[in-house]
Protein backbone atom coordinates (compact mmCIF):
# COMPACT_ATOMS: atom_id res chain seq x y z
CA UNK A 1 0.00 0.00 0.00
CA UNK A 2 1.47 3.35 -0.78
CA UNK A 3 0.94 6.08 2.07
CA UNK A 4 -0.65 9.05 -0.82
CA UNK A 5 -3.04 6.79 -1.89
CA UNK A 6 -4.24 6.21 1.99
CA UNK A 7 -7.63 9.13 1.96
CA UNK A 8 -10.13 9.65 4.42
CA UNK A 9 -13.53 9.07 3.84
CA UNK A 10 -14.67 11.33 6.38
CA UNK A 11 -14.14 12.56 9.66
CA UNK A 12 -15.38 11.58 12.94
CA UNK A 13 -14.71 11.22 16.62
CA UNK A 14 -13.43 7.32 17.77
CA UNK A 15 -15.60 7.57 20.79
CA UNK A 16 -18.38 7.17 17.93
CA UNK A 17 -16.55 4.48 17.11
CA UNK A 18 -17.63 2.81 20.34
CA UNK A 19 -20.75 4.16 20.58
CA UNK A 20 -21.94 2.78 16.97
CA UNK A 21 -19.68 -0.60 17.96
CA UNK A 22 -21.47 -1.42 21.36
CA UNK A 23 -24.47 -1.21 19.87
CA UNK A 24 -24.35 -3.29 16.93
CA UNK A 25 -22.49 -5.87 18.98
CA UNK A 26 -25.34 -5.65 21.54
CA UNK A 27 -27.91 -6.46 18.45
CA UNK A 28 -26.53 -10.38 17.83
CA UNK A 29 -25.08 -10.60 21.55
CA UNK A 30 -27.50 -10.47 24.13
CA UNK A 31 -24.96 -10.96 27.42
CA UNK A 32 -23.28 -7.45 26.40
CA UNK A 33 -24.20 -4.79 29.27
CA UNK A 34 -23.48 -0.97 29.28
CA UNK A 35 -22.41 0.95 32.70
CA UNK A 36 -21.50 4.24 32.91
CA UNK A 37 -20.03 6.47 35.54
CA UNK A 38 -23.16 9.79 34.58
CA UNK A 39 -21.51 10.27 31.09
CA UNK A 40 -23.66 8.68 28.48
CA UNK A 41 -24.06 10.83 26.22
CA UNK A 42 -20.39 12.02 26.17
CA UNK A 43 -19.95 7.73 25.87
CA UNK A 44 -22.28 7.43 23.27
CA UNK A 45 -24.44 5.39 24.34
CA UNK A 46 -27.72 6.89 23.07
CA UNK A 47 -28.68 4.26 20.90
CA UNK A 48 -27.31 1.32 22.64
CA UNK A 49 -29.63 2.44 25.84
CA UNK A 50 -32.62 2.91 22.96
CA UNK A 51 -32.62 -0.43 22.13
CA UNK A 52 -31.61 -2.16 25.55
CA UNK A 53 -33.14 -0.04 27.98
CA UNK A 54 -32.57 -3.16 30.77
CA UNK A 55 -29.11 -3.80 29.82
CA UNK A 56 -28.11 -0.64 30.99
CA UNK A 57 -26.60 0.65 34.56
CA UNK A 58 -26.23 4.47 35.18
CA UNK A 59 -23.69 3.66 37.92
CA UNK A 60 -23.32 8.04 39.02
CA UNK A 61 -20.76 9.25 39.83
CA UNK A 62 -19.09 6.36 41.25
CA UNK A 63 -16.46 4.90 39.00
CA UNK A 64 -15.02 2.05 42.02
CA UNK A 65 -18.72 1.23 42.24
CA UNK A 66 -18.94 0.44 38.24
CA UNK A 67 -16.29 -1.46 37.94
CA UNK A 68 -16.80 -3.75 41.10
CA UNK A 69 -20.59 -4.03 39.57
CA UNK A 70 -19.05 -5.15 36.38
CA UNK A 71 -16.58 -7.63 37.95
CA UNK A 72 -20.18 -9.16 39.76
CA UNK A 73 -22.02 -9.50 36.07
CA UNK A 74 -19.79 -11.62 34.81
CA UNK A 75 -19.73 -14.40 36.99
CA UNK A 76 -24.01 -14.61 35.68
CA UNK A 77 -21.95 -14.95 32.48
CA UNK A 78 -22.59 -11.09 31.13
CA UNK A 79 -20.42 -9.16 28.78
CA UNK A 80 -19.97 -5.96 30.99
CA UNK A 81 -18.81 -2.64 29.34
CA UNK A 82 -17.91 -0.03 31.64
CA UNK A 83 -17.23 3.69 30.44
CA UNK A 84 -16.31 6.80 31.67
CA UNK A 85 -13.48 9.23 30.57
CA UNK A 86 -10.11 7.27 30.54
CA UNK A 87 -9.03 9.16 33.73
CA UNK A 88 -11.66 8.00 35.79
CA UNK A 89 -11.26 4.63 33.77
CA UNK A 90 -8.02 4.00 35.05
CA UNK A 91 -6.57 6.23 37.52
CA UNK A 92 -9.36 7.06 39.72
CA UNK A 93 -10.00 2.99 40.19
CA UNK A 94 -6.83 1.36 39.91
CA UNK A 95 -7.31 -0.65 43.14
CA UNK A 96 -10.50 -1.88 41.66
CA UNK A 97 -9.29 -3.24 38.48
CA UNK A 98 -6.70 -4.67 40.13
CA UNK A 99 -8.13 -6.89 42.19
CA UNK A 100 -11.67 -7.59 41.20
CA UNK A 101 -11.18 -7.76 37.75
CA UNK A 102 -7.22 -8.31 36.59
CA UNK A 103 -6.28 -10.86 39.38
CA UNK A 104 -9.10 -12.83 38.99
CA UNK A 105 -9.27 -12.78 35.06
CA UNK A 106 -12.96 -11.19 35.18
CA UNK A 107 -14.46 -10.71 31.36
CA UNK A 108 -14.93 -7.12 32.00
CA UNK A 109 -14.32 -4.27 29.15
CA UNK A 110 -12.97 -1.39 30.21
CA UNK A 111 -14.10 1.51 27.70
CA UNK A 112 -12.00 4.58 28.23
CA UNK A 113 -13.02 7.80 25.72
CA UNK A 114 -11.62 11.62 26.15
CA UNK A 115 -7.57 9.86 26.43
CA UNK A 116 -4.84 12.18 25.57
CA UNK A 117 -4.00 15.56 25.02
CA UNK A 118 -6.36 15.77 22.25
CA UNK A 119 -9.10 16.20 25.15
CA UNK A 120 -7.99 19.71 24.81
CA UNK A 121 -9.69 22.45 26.61
CA UNK A 122 -10.47 20.09 29.59
CA UNK A 123 -6.80 20.65 30.64
CA UNK A 124 -4.31 18.12 32.84
CA UNK A 125 -6.41 16.78 35.14
CA UNK A 126 -8.38 15.14 32.66
CA UNK A 127 -5.96 14.47 29.76
CA UNK A 128 -4.60 11.39 31.18
CA UNK A 129 -1.47 10.12 29.67
CA UNK A 130 0.16 6.90 31.90
CA UNK A 131 -3.00 4.87 31.68
CA UNK A 132 -1.44 2.81 28.50
CA UNK A 133 1.11 1.92 31.06
CA UNK A 134 -0.80 1.13 34.02
CA UNK A 135 -3.02 -0.96 32.65
CA UNK A 136 -0.25 -3.00 30.27
CA UNK A 137 1.41 -3.84 33.41
CA UNK A 138 -1.79 -5.67 34.82
CA UNK A 139 -1.21 -9.36 34.73
CA UNK A 140 -3.79 -10.55 31.75
CA UNK A 141 -5.19 -7.35 30.44
CA UNK A 142 -5.39 -6.81 26.85
CA UNK A 143 -4.72 -3.21 25.79
CA UNK A 144 -6.24 -2.33 22.75
CA UNK A 145 -5.55 1.80 21.26
CA UNK A 146 -7.60 2.14 17.63
CA UNK A 147 -6.54 4.73 15.45
CA UNK A 148 -9.48 6.10 13.62
CA UNK A 149 -13.84 5.68 14.09
CA UNK A 150 -13.72 2.80 11.88
CA UNK A 151 -11.22 0.82 13.65
CA UNK A 152 -12.78 1.88 17.19
CA UNK A 153 -16.29 0.50 15.94
CA UNK A 154 -14.40 -2.52 15.05
CA UNK A 155 -12.19 -3.46 18.34
CA UNK A 156 -15.65 -2.62 20.22
CA UNK A 157 -17.57 -5.38 18.40
CA UNK A 158 -14.30 -7.54 18.78
CA UNK A 159 -14.07 -7.80 22.46
CA UNK A 160 -17.21 -8.92 23.15
CA UNK A 161 -16.14 -12.36 22.02
CA UNK A 162 -12.77 -11.94 23.38
CA UNK A 163 -12.34 -13.58 26.36
CA UNK A 164 -10.70 -11.91 29.65
CA UNK A 165 -10.24 -8.46 30.53
CA UNK A 166 -9.83 -5.53 28.01
CA UNK A 167 -8.51 -2.13 28.03
CA UNK A 168 -10.17 0.02 25.20
CA UNK A 169 -8.75 3.55 24.72
CA UNK A 170 -10.16 6.05 22.77
CA UNK A 171 -10.92 9.74 22.06
CA UNK A 172 -12.90 13.33 22.12
CA UNK A 173 -11.55 14.75 18.67
CA UNK A 174 -13.20 14.41 15.21
CA UNK A 175 -10.37 12.55 13.29
CA UNK A 176 -10.08 11.03 9.54
CA UNK A 177 -11.39 7.62 9.33
CA UNK A 178 -9.22 5.76 6.87
CA UNK A 179 -9.66 2.05 7.86
CA UNK A 180 -13.36 1.82 7.28
CA UNK A 181 -12.30 -1.54 4.43
CA UNK A 182 -9.58 -2.80 6.24
CA UNK A 183 -9.98 -5.76 8.48
CA UNK A 184 -9.11 -6.04 12.46
CA UNK A 185 -7.48 -8.48 14.55
CA UNK A 186 -6.64 -8.12 18.21
CA UNK A 187 -2.88 -8.43 18.61
CA UNK A 188 -2.12 -8.36 14.86
CA UNK A 189 -0.10 -5.27 13.69
CA UNK A 190 -1.40 -3.07 10.54
CA UNK A 191 1.27 -2.43 7.89
CA UNK A 192 0.34 0.84 6.06
CA UNK A 193 3.75 0.85 4.28
CA UNK A 194 6.69 -1.34 3.38
CA UNK A 195 9.91 0.84 4.01
CA UNK A 196 13.56 0.03 3.78
CA UNK A 197 14.93 2.94 5.97
CA UNK A 198 12.75 3.44 9.09
CA UNK A 199 10.09 1.47 10.79
CA UNK A 200 7.57 3.90 12.79
CA UNK A 201 5.34 2.45 14.52
CA UNK A 202 2.10 3.76 16.10
CA UNK A 203 -1.01 3.73 18.04
CA UNK A 204 -4.36 5.84 18.66
CA UNK A 205 -4.82 9.04 16.51
CA UNK A 206 -0.73 9.14 15.99
CA UNK A 207 -1.15 6.62 13.50
CA UNK A 208 -2.92 9.84 11.41
CA UNK A 209 0.24 11.22 11.81
CA UNK A 210 3.20 8.82 10.94
CA UNK A 211 1.05 8.41 7.63
CA UNK A 212 1.84 12.01 6.98
CA UNK A 213 4.85 11.89 8.17
CA UNK A 214 5.63 8.84 5.74
CA UNK A 215 4.41 10.75 2.94
CA UNK A 216 6.75 13.56 3.92
CA UNK A 217 9.69 11.47 4.19
CA UNK A 218 8.91 9.63 0.62
CA UNK A 219 9.00 13.25 -0.74
CA UNK A 220 12.47 13.28 0.69
CA UNK A 221 13.50 10.26 -0.75
CA UNK A 222 13.46 8.04 2.36
CA UNK A 223 11.70 4.70 2.90
CA UNK A 224 9.12 4.74 5.83
CA UNK A 225 7.58 1.59 7.02
CA UNK A 226 4.50 2.94 8.61
CA UNK A 227 2.51 0.65 11.11
CA UNK A 228 -0.46 0.57 13.07
CA UNK A 229 0.27 -1.09 16.83
CA UNK A 230 -3.76 -1.25 18.05
CA UNK A 231 -2.78 -3.69 20.34
CA UNK A 232 -0.22 -2.86 22.59
CA UNK A 233 -0.94 -5.94 24.54
CA UNK A 234 -0.72 -8.86 23.40
CA UNK A 235 2.40 -6.96 21.39
CA UNK A 236 2.67 -8.36 17.53
CA UNK A 237 6.42 -9.06 17.96
CA UNK A 238 6.76 -10.97 14.85
CA UNK A 239 5.39 -7.65 12.79
CA UNK A 240 7.95 -5.70 14.99
CA UNK A 241 11.04 -7.79 14.56
CA UNK A 242 10.22 -8.47 10.95
CA UNK A 243 10.30 -4.49 10.31
CA UNK A 244 13.20 -3.79 12.73
CA UNK A 245 15.26 -6.32 11.54
CA UNK A 246 15.41 -4.70 7.63
CA UNK A 247 15.37 -0.71 8.96
CA UNK A 248 17.51 -1.48 11.91
CA UNK A 249 15.86 1.85 13.59
CA UNK A 250 12.59 3.03 14.72
CA UNK A 251 10.43 5.93 15.82
CA UNK A 252 7.56 4.76 18.10
CA UNK A 253 4.55 7.75 18.52
CA UNK A 254 1.82 7.44 20.73
CA UNK A 255 -0.66 10.26 22.41
CA UNK A 256 0.92 9.44 26.04
CA UNK A 257 3.93 9.72 28.50
CA UNK A 258 7.00 8.30 26.53
CA UNK A 259 7.84 6.55 29.88
CA UNK A 260 5.37 2.85 29.90
CA UNK A 261 3.72 3.30 26.98
CA UNK A 262 4.08 1.59 23.03
CA UNK A 263 7.36 3.38 23.07
CA UNK A 264 8.93 0.81 26.42
CA UNK A 265 7.37 -1.62 24.49
CA UNK A 266 8.97 -1.69 21.52
CA UNK A 267 12.13 -1.36 23.00
CA UNK A 268 11.77 -4.27 25.14
CA UNK A 269 11.37 -6.79 22.10
CA UNK A 270 13.96 -4.62 19.87
CA UNK A 271 16.96 -4.73 23.23
CA UNK A 272 15.68 -8.81 23.75
CA UNK A 273 15.72 -9.66 19.89
CA UNK A 274 17.03 -7.22 17.56
CA UNK A 275 19.01 -3.93 19.26
CA UNK A 276 18.92 -0.77 17.91
CA UNK A 277 18.13 2.58 17.99
CA UNK A 278 14.75 4.35 18.69
CA UNK A 279 13.46 7.59 18.78
CA UNK A 280 10.35 8.60 20.90
CA UNK A 281 7.70 10.74 20.28
CA UNK A 282 4.99 11.82 23.27
CA UNK A 283 5.00 13.57 26.29
CA UNK A 284 8.21 13.66 27.94
CA UNK A 285 7.75 13.02 32.08
CA UNK A 286 5.10 15.56 31.89
CA UNK A 287 1.11 16.82 32.69
CA UNK A 288 -0.90 18.18 29.69
CA UNK A 289 -2.40 21.69 30.46
CA UNK A 290 -5.72 23.49 28.47
CA UNK A 291 -5.62 24.00 25.01
CA UNK A 292 -6.99 23.49 21.40
CA UNK A 293 -5.70 19.15 20.54
CA UNK A 294 -3.61 21.44 17.18
CA UNK A 295 -2.04 23.58 19.88
CA UNK A 296 -1.40 20.96 22.45
CA UNK A 297 -0.27 18.46 20.13
CA UNK A 298 2.31 20.96 18.33
CA UNK A 299 3.46 22.26 21.95
CA UNK A 300 4.17 18.74 23.12
CA UNK A 301 6.03 17.99 19.80
CA UNK A 302 3.27 14.94 18.62
CA UNK A 303 3.00 16.21 15.12
CA UNK A 304 3.80 15.01 11.78
CA UNK A 305 7.16 17.38 11.21
CA UNK A 306 8.11 16.00 14.61
CA UNK A 307 7.87 12.68 13.63
CA UNK A 308 10.03 13.46 9.96
CA UNK A 309 12.88 14.89 12.26
CA UNK A 310 13.20 11.89 14.73
CA UNK A 311 12.88 8.94 11.76
CA UNK A 312 16.30 11.29 10.18
CA UNK A 313 17.95 12.05 13.50
CA UNK A 314 17.49 7.71 14.05
CA UNK A 315 18.81 6.98 10.45
CA UNK A 316 21.78 9.27 11.36
CA UNK A 317 22.00 6.97 14.59
CA UNK A 318 22.15 3.89 12.96
CA UNK A 319 24.78 5.20 10.38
Amino acid sequence: MALKDITPTGQKDTRSGFGDGIAEAARTNPNIVALTADLLGSMKLNQFIKENPDRFIQCGIAEANMISMAAGLTIGGKIPYTTTFANFSTGRVYDQIRQSVAYSGKNVKICASHAGLTLGEDGATHQILEDIGMMKMLPGMTVIVPCDYAQTKAATMAIADYKGPVYLRFGRPVWPIFTSNLPFEIGKAQVFSEGADVSIFACGHMVWKAIEAGIALEEKGISAEVINIHTIKPLDTEAVLKSISKTRCAVTVEEHNVLGGLGDSIAQVASRHQPIPIEYIGTNDTFGESGTPTQLLEKYGLTAPHIVAAAEKVIKRRG
